[in-house]
């Protein structure tokens, strides 16, 4: 063969050549940049007079934060450490985190009581939002609302021990009746854990002390509700609020939808009464009117009343929220249950429930965030709560008079940080039940 003929032969690679990397523009943060930041000339624009603006921000606030002040006494020592700079006051922080946090008078030698109450909530919270965890930690969810009663407000084990006996005792009368009717099982066990509770004395929080500052038969020493405060009071009212608000929403929800005229018609009027009332008049309601509703002989406590009154505000919106969960379902889903031979109670239970909770999560989470940021409207009715700690007793002394941005910005980074938290809880909730994109 000639060397002409030779290479004119095509020539065969017998290995693959490696893949080249993209292009840097076309991947990492270059790429994002270009599609998110600077996709159009509009959107460049806007991003370049944004990013202005937060360097405008900046500006004015790392300067204020970075030069703060931390270990002086009182506003004017504050300035003459300063000399003029500007700079943050978070002295009175650092003097008066206590009060922020547990209010001005629960006693500082009790503060481990609270704080480990805190700490069981969040090891109690954790079968519930991840149903990973063993199902046997139930156990210590449900006993945790009577040993977080006992170590904030003291007293004799007594008083949440025969609570706990009442919510027993609901329950059983719930498991008796729950064959025939759901509504009348619901009820019937709250009414029974009520009366028990009732007789247990829970409606007098403010047990006598004698002298030598021990309750009753034990060793933990009682502090009255009117001592409890600062952002341990919001926590406490949101917690309480939102975990007795949710099932009394799913019932009103279900009662709305009843076919009995008589549960119907109560349930539309309660749902559409609270609807149309303001949270602050019904606080007012609380704290004047409401304990005219209970025996002359009861000492029914503010904080008591304003719990009743809160949860019966969210329960309403709350019942709104599943009830367009349940309207959302398809008619045959209550079709197949029908087929399945189940009764009310089961199809409610196994078929109809779930599938409505896991629709309304997101109006759920709404009602919860903005519960407990209505927390603080509480400071109306003289409950000195975090904002009414720092619009009271903080602001008006003599030493931190005019100390407002160190002050409300700590309580919205504590809000900030408890709704970011729900926020993030919630998508993660949705992203784990979205079953029907898998």
């Amino acid at each position: 063969m000639s060397d002409t003929h030779a290479h004119s032969v095509a020539f065969v690679r017998e290995t693959e050549i490696p893949a080249s990397p993209p292009p840097y523009a076309a991947t990492g943060p270059v790429k994002w940049m270009r599609e998110n930041l600077f996709a159009t000339p509009a959107n460049a624009l806007l991003t370049l007079v944004s990013i202005y603006v937060v360097y405008l921000v900046l500006a004015v606030v790392l300067p204020w934060i970075l030069n703060g002040v931390w270990t002086t006494s009182s506003l004017s020592e504050c300035r003459e450490v300063l000399q003029g700079k500007t700079g943050a006051c978070f002295s009175v922080l650092s003097e008066r985190w206590n009060q922020l946090l547990f209010g001005f008078q629960y006693p500082s030698e009790f503060y481990w009581r609270p704080t480990l109450a805190l700490v069981l909530f969040f090891i109690a919270a954790a079968p519930v939002l991840f149903f990973d965890l063993p199902r046997k930690l139930l156990i210590f969810t449900a006993l945790f609302p009577f040993i977080a009663y006992w170590l904030i407000w003291g007293g004799p084990v007594m008083v949440p021990v025969v609570a706990l006996l009442g919510f027993l005792g609901g329950f059983l009368v719930y498991q008796r009746f729950v064959q025939g009717s759901f509504a009348a099982g619901f009820f019937g066990g709250i009414f029974a854990a009520f009366v028990i509770w009732y007789l247990g004395g829970w409606l007098v929080p403010d047990a006598p002390v004698d002298s030598d500052g021990v309750v009753g038969n034990f060793l933990l020493p009682a502090v009255p509700s009117r001592q409890l405060g600062g952002f341990m009071l919001n926590m406490m009212l949101g917690v309480t609020c939102v975990s007795l608000s949710i099932p009394i929403g799913i019932a009103l929800a279900l009662g709305r939808q009843s076919s009995m005229p008589l549960i119907k018609i109560v349930c539309v009027v309660f749902i559409e009464f609270v609807r149309g009332v303001p949270l602050i008049t019904l606080l007012f309601v609380a704290s004047v009117m409401l304990s005219y509703f209970f025996p002359p002989e009861s000492n029914v406590d503010l904080f008591l009343r304003v719990v009743i009154m809160i949860t019966m505000f969210a329960s309403a919106y709350i019942a709104e929220v599943i009830r367009g969960g349940l309207a959302a379902l398809p008619k045959g889903q209550y079709e197949g249950a029908d087929s399945l031979g189940l009764d009310y109670a089961q199809a409610t239970r196994l078929i109809i429930l779930p599938q409505a909770l896991k629709i309304s999560i997101p109006g759920i989470v709404n009602v919860a965030v903005g519960l407990f940021k209505d927390t603080t409207l509480v400071s109306v009715i003289s409950m000195f709560d975090l904002v009414g700690m720092i619009r009271g007793p903080i602001l008006a002394s003599t030493e931190w008079n005019g100390v407002y941005w160190e002050l409300l910005g700590f309580a919205a980074l504590l809000f900030f940080v408890v709704c970011y938290g729900i926020s993030q809880y919630s998508q993660w909730l949705e992203r784990r039940l979205a079953t029907d994109h898998r």
